[in-house]
């Protein structure tokens, strides 16, 4: 048997390309301790990353609202969502579209900016109906709100200044009219 036959060992086959979609996830739950760790826990174990994930206290204290920013192959979405409802502290877990709710993100960006180009920085910040939210001699704090491509275009553009640094805030969401969120 000639050598040519035989498959070499460090020859790797291409990789299938991944498909991936962004999902946003709206869960009530249980204000109680563990909960967000047995929630993360189902979408590991599914191989999905959690790409934003923001929980706030509801309007009763006991309980909490999640909304989960997640990507993974879509064929795992929807055993994720039945085995988060599955979850004891789960009161309910539903998949949002842009279509049925609306999503909203902040960013808050620390510039360094000289007087020179303070004016420019304000008119892309207003273009994206910003604000100014802290304004020193040397450096300002502008805050921009907005479903996630807005966000992105607004970080793009003012990235020809000095950004010092961005803090993002991860999606929020709401069902529109009056279905449950």
């Amino acid at each position: 048997m000639s050598s040519r036959n035989i498959p070499s060992s460090d020859v790797k086959p291409s990789p299938k390309p991944d498909i991936v979609n962004v999902h946003t996830l709206s869960m009530f739950v249980a204000n109680k301790p563990g909960v967000l760790g047995r929630v993360c826990a189902v979408f590991s174990r599914r191989g999905f990353n959690i790409d934003s994930l923001v929980v706030s206290q509801g309007r009763d204290p006991r309980y909490s609202r999640m909304t989960v920013g997640i990507s993974g192959h879509p064929e795992g979405l929807s055993q994720i969502i039945l085995q988060c409802r599955k979850l004891i502290d789960v009161i309910h877990c539903f998949e949002h579209t842009d279509r049925d709710s609306v999503v909203k993100e902040m960013v808050l960006i620390k510039l360094l900016v000289s007087a020179d180009h303070r004016t420019e920085v304000l008119q892309i910040v207003e273009h994206f109906n910003g604000k100014t939210v802290d304004l020193q001699e040397q450096s300002m704090i502008v805050m921009i709100s907005g479903n996630s491509d807005k966000v992105d275009a607004a970080v793009n553009l003012l990235a020809k200044f000095e950004i010092i640094e961005t803090v993002r805030t991860g999606k929020v969401v709401m069902a529109r009219g009056t279905a449950e969120t």
